[in-house]
C-alpha cells in the first residue's frame, strides 16, 4: 500500500490537489492549476493530468487511487454526470475518462458531500462530537448544497443524490432555480437569494457581507432580509431534523459566516421541530476551504 492517499477538488476556475499522510491524516501536499473549463471537457482531463503528475513528481509516489470532489454528481443509473454547474460535465463517464487518463482507480462525490464527510472525520465533528452518528453538511454560499454521513461514512443514495436540499421546493411559485422549478431553497437562503431580496424590497444592490453590516447599522432592509433568512433556514432545517435527526449540522460558505444565523436560528427551527427540545449542534467548520479536498481524499482512504 502506498503511504499517501490523494484527493482532487475539481473547481469552476481552480483544482486543487492534497496528498494526505496514511499514518498521521496531515496534508503532505498542496498544488493548484486554473480549470480553463470554458476550453472545454478533453482540456478539463488534460488539466487534471498535469496536476497529478506534478504531484507525482513532488512526492515520488503514484497514487493507487485518487478522490474526486466534482460540482455535480455521477448518475449511478447512467453512468454519467449531471447537475454540473461546470457544464462540460454534464452527460460525461467522467470516473472512467479519469481512470482511463490517469491510470488508477477513481472515487466520485459531489463537493458539498466531500465538505460533510471531511468535517466528520476531521474537522470540527471529530473535534467536538466525535461519537456522532449522523452528520448533515451544509455549503450555503453562491447556491446551497449538503451532504449526510452515517457512522463516517458518505450516503449516496439511490439516484445519487442524497443530501440535495438545497432543491426542496421551500416557496411556491418563488424564484426560477436553475434546475427548473420554483422557489428551491437555493434560490432563498443562497448569498445571492439573499442578495436578490435585499435588492427587490431596497431598490438598490448590495453583496451580502455589506448587506450584514447594514443591518448591524440599523438599515432595516437589510434587518429584514437576514430575518427572513433565519426564518427559512429554520424550517429547511427542521424538515432535515424531522427526518434524519443529525447529531451536528455543519453549515459552511460565506452565509455561513453570519453570526445571527447561530444565535436565532435554534429558536426558528424549534417552531416546525417535532420535538419539544433542540439537541442538535449547529456549528461552523473548522477545516475552511480544506474540506472539500480533504473530504476528497477521504473517498479512497
Amino acid at each position: 500500500m502506498n503511504q499517501y492517499y490523494w484527493g482532487v477538488d475539481l473547481g469552476g476556475t481552480k483544482i486543487e490537489c492534497a496528498v494526505m499522510s496514511r499514518t498521521d491524516d496531515q496534508c503532505v501536499l498542496r498544488k493548484r492549476v486554473a480549470t480553463e473549463g470554458s476550453k472545454g471537457y478533453t482540456h478539463i482531463l488534460q488539466r487534471i493530468k498535469s496536476l497529478i503528475d506534478m504531484c507525482a513528481d513532488s512526492i515520488g509516489e503514484y497514487p493507487e487511487a485518487i478522490g474526486f470532489g466534482t460540482p455535480g454528481a455521477l448518475d449511478p443509473q447512467t453512468g454519467v454526470m449531471k447537475n454540473c454547474n461546470s457544464t462540460a460535465l454534464n452527460g460525461q463517464p467522467f470516473d472512467k475518462d479519469l481512470s482511463e487518463i490517469l491510470g488508477t482507480k477513481v472515487v466520485l462525490a459531489n463537493d458539498a458531500n466531500c465538505f460533510a464527510l471531511a468535517e466528520a472525520r476531521l474537522g470540527v465533528v471529530k473535534r467536538l462530537k466525535p461519537d456522532a452518528e449522523v452528520v448533515f453538511g451544509i455549503i450555503m454560499g453562491t447556491g446551497v448544497g449538503s451532504g449526510v454521513v452515517v457512522n463516517g461514512k458518505l450516503i449516496n443514495g439511490r439516484h445519487g443524490i442524497a443530501g440535495e436540499w438545497g432543491h426542496n421546493v421551500l416557496e411556491s411559485n418563488g424564484a426560477l432555480c436553475y434546475c427548473g422549478k420554483e422557489g428551491c431553497l437555493e434560490t432563498v437562503i443562497s448569498g445571492k437569494g439573499l442578495e436578490a431580496h435585499y435588492k427587490s424590497i431596497a431598490k438598490q444592490e448590495h453583496s451580502l457581507p455589506e448587506i450584514v453590516k447594514l443591518a448591524e447599522s440599523g438599515d432595516s432592509f437589510a434587518q429584514h432580509t437576514l430575518t427572513r433568512l433565519i426564518d427559512k433556514f429554520g424550517l429547511a432545517v427542521a424538515q432535515i431534523i424531522n427526518v434524519i435527526d443529525p447529531d451536528v449540522i455543519v453549515v459552511g460558505g460565506g452565509v455561513g459566516n453570519i453570526d445571527a444565523l447561530y444565535e436565532h436560528a435554534p429558536q426558528a427551527i424549534k417552531r416546525h421541530l417535532f420535538n419539544p427540545i433542540l439537541d442538535t449542534l449547529i456549528v461552523k467548520p473548522d477545516l475552511g476551504d480544506s474540506a472539500g479536498v480533504f473530504g476528497a481524499a477521504m473517498l479512497v482512504k
